[in-house]
């Protein structure tokens, strides 16, 4: 009767955490449900059926409904899409990438929808977690997945979503989804009943390529070769790095986003710091306008755990809207999650050869 009892006194908690999750946002004011329209509405309401919540890593975007559309699309068909790799095999990557990060939000969230799923094969998912946590680095990234090719597309499409969330989840959220008040014994529990409320409806079938009518057909990024076998990771990789890249062409100076690109491509992995020299010198020679979008860009690519208030009052003084704050911070994010995933091999008998 233990666990019952547990669960019983936890579930007020859980309500309040899912009711006020959105109010966690940081920055912006993110769409609340009630008002969302257009775009924004089908993707809340797709989440809503499909995922179980509204989470707030994914309405910290609403902001920017085009970017809201791409995220759900690489979140839902990586992740909840279940092919040739299972559910749990696929958090068990979500929060050993989140761990390299040093992202504690989706560490406690997807650590705690691991725990509650059946861990059919632990070495194997033990082995994709080693896998996983190396994947930012300029020769862990390289290494030959284990898992076998067809299942390759998930697992690297998991592995570039949460690349990309954790630098949104670090920029945009606290530390951890439960209040700071809630009683240390009670965490664990709170946070298993709450990853058991991310689940699909009861009668709904998260089925592959469902949500790619929500943005255009794109071509894959030549970078991303490796998820040409599985259509539907292929389409939604295709489509969130063409709508987020034309939402940043829009606006962000091309001198910003030469830079960041320029700076991804020498980056080996290692994180720079612990000073912010490296960014002086970086920004060197931009106009003083640009400085501001190009130092949080930087940042959030390179190094989101140097990011400071300061820099996010810097940007908002010279680009005001939360629409701009969540595309600059989208762009930046999935650049550097597609360089990672840039370095990936592709599967089967080319898979040894590194590029």
């Amino acid at each position: 009767m233990q666990p019952i009892n547990e669960e019983a006194a936890v579930r007020p908690l859980v309500r309040g955490i899912l009711k006020g999750s959105l109010q966690q946002i940081r920055h912006i004011a993110a769409v609340r449900p009630a008002g969302a329209q257009g775009l924004v509405a089908d993707v809340y309401g797709r989440a809503h059926r499909e995922f179980g919540v509204i989470a707030p890593p994914l309405a910290l975007h609403s902001p920017a409904p085009e970017v809201l559309a791409a995220s759900w699309m690489l979140l839902r068909e990586t992740l909840l899409v279940e092919g040739h790799v299972g559910r749990a095999a696929k958090e068990a990557v979500a929060t050993a990438v989140s761990q390299a990060n040093e992202c504690p939000y989706c560490v406690e969230v997807h650590q705690a929808k691991l725990d509650t799923l059946p861990d059919a094969d632990a070495a194997a998912h033990q082995a994709l977690s080693d896998w996983a946590r190396t994947s930012a680095d300029a020769t862990g990234g390289r290494r030959v997945l284990p898992a076998d090719a067809a299942g390759a597309p998930e697992i690297y499409g998991v592995a570039v979503t949460f690349h990309y969330l954790n630098r949104m989840v670090r920029l945009f959220l606290p530390d951890s989804p439960v209040p700071d008040a809630a009683p240390r014994a009670g965490r664990a529990p709170v946070m298993r009943m709450v990853a058991r409320a991310m689940r699909p409806d009861t009668g709904t079938t998260v089925r592959a390529g469902d949500s790619l009518d929500l943005l255009p057909q794109a071509p894959l990024p030549q970078d991303l070769a490796w998820a040409e076998s599985s259509p539907h990771v292929a389409g939604a990789l295709a489509r969130a790095v063409a709508a987020v890249d034309t939402c940043a062409e829009r606006w962000i100076p091309e001198p910003v986003r030469e830079l960041v690109r320029a700076e991804l491509a020498v980056h080996d992995g290692v994180a720079p710091g612990p000073s912010r020299v490296w960014l002086q010198v970086a920004l060197e020679g931009l106009p003083t306008g640009q400085l501001p979008a190009a130092r949080l860009a930087l940042l959030i690519a390179l190094a989101p755990y140097q990011l400071t208030d300061a820099d996010i009052e810097d940007f908002r003084a010279v680009h005001d809207s939360d629409r701009e704050l969540v595309e600059l911070a989208s762009w930046a994010a999935l650049t550097a999650a597609v360089r990672i995933g840039a370095r990936f091999p592709v599967p089967g008998p080319t898979a040894s050869a590194a590029r």
